[in-house]
């Protein structure tokens, strides 16, 4: 059983930044994708970002700009360091994971077997 502990939400202002930590229970190089997906009020979970056990790493358009995603193996931890925050940024961010997603699913919030508690984000205008 994979566990997932998100940290790091808040409240910024807009052009403000965050970063979220997620600490994994097992060791992350077992892990084929580590992602973060984020859910707004009143709509569907969305995906944000992913990195890959290769290192190769995925964005949603509007994020590629201003958000990276990373991770410390010897820490069992991914990171998601977000800039440049905007309104339409605010909702609650889960990170996620799964030892056996193929690369063409990585943006489906359906594929993902493990899901920490989610960390709310909210960026003020």
């Amino acid at each position: 059983q994979v566990q997932l502990a998100e940290s790091g939400g808040g409240l910024v202002q807009a052009g403000g930044s965050l970063r979220l930590s997620c600490v994994v229970s097992v060791n992350i190089a077992s892990i084929t994708t580590m992602a973060w997906l984020r859910q707004a009020t009143g709509k569907e979970r969305e995906f944000v970002a992913a990195i890959r056990y290769s290192g190769s790493t995925h964005y949603l358009d509007s994020v590629k700009a201003r958000f990276t995603i990373s991770r410390d193996n010897a820490k069992n931890t991914v990171y998601l360091q977000m800039n440049s925050l905007e309104p339409d940024d605010t909702a609650v961010y889960y990170c996620a994971a799964d030892r056996q997603i193929i690369l063409s699913s990585i943006r489906g919030a359906e594929h993902y077997d493990y899901w920490g508690q989610g960390t709310q984000v909210t960026v003020s205008s």
